[in-house]
């Protein structure tokens, strides 16, 4: 690797880690429109893009996913889930002040490969901007319940697009964790 030690990108992918820590402080228009910006130029199957981008900043809004959060988690009866939830600092998105949900034409060819390669996007053009990210999975169990699609509804996500993914987007809060140590034996190259 250190031939292309110099390289922007590998840099960025190499740097990129999960953020669960995040100051208050709102990040600028800017920087969410050229993310968004990148998540729409991440590859599709047959090129059909089968996307939506719903960016929430309104605290009120990401206040009820916190609160669905909770209940799930609570209700779970997985015990890392609920000993989270019992926290007195619960926050679904880690207090992120910016949370982008990734939903996906269901009647697309792949949508939940697409909107996983927009959302690795919307990681890398975090990192390359300064700013943390990780994925939050808890709302793709929203989309199971009658107050999530209620909400899906209330958002403006479109009729027959599901959320395969969202992200919690901030600026960093804390210490930048070290990478876990990659798994051995992931790779066959045949020749």
């Amino acid at each position: 690797m250190s031939n292309f030690a110099k390289n922007e990108t590998l840099k960025t992918i190499l740097k990129r880690r999960s953020i669960r820590s995040f100051k208050p402080e709102q990040i600028k228009d800017e920087e969410l429109l050229v993310i968004l910006e990148a998540a729409k130029y991440a590859p599709s199957a047959m090129g059909q893009q089968p996307w939506h981008f719903t960016a929430i900043q309104n605290k009120e809004v990401i206040g009820k996913f916190n609160e669905f959060g909770k209940k799930f988690f609570l209700s779970s009866g997985v015990e890392r889930f609920v000993e989270r939830a019992k926290a007195e600092n619960f926050s679904l998105i880690y207090h992120a002040p910016t949370y982008i949900i990734v939903s996906g034409d269901v009647n697309a060819i792949a949508p939940i490969n697409d909107v996983s390669l927009a959302i690795g996007n919307i990681f890398l053009a975090a990192e390359s901007l300064g700013l943390g990210a990780v994925w939050i999975h808890a709302v793709n169990h929203l989309k199971t319940t009658d107050e999530g699609s209620k909400l899906f509804k209330e958002l403006g996500i479109p009729e027959g697009y599901e959320p395969f993914g969202s992200v919690a987007l901030g600026y960093n809060g804390g210490d930048i964790p070290e990478p876990a140590p990659r798994r051995e034996g992931t790779v066959n190259i045949i020749r």
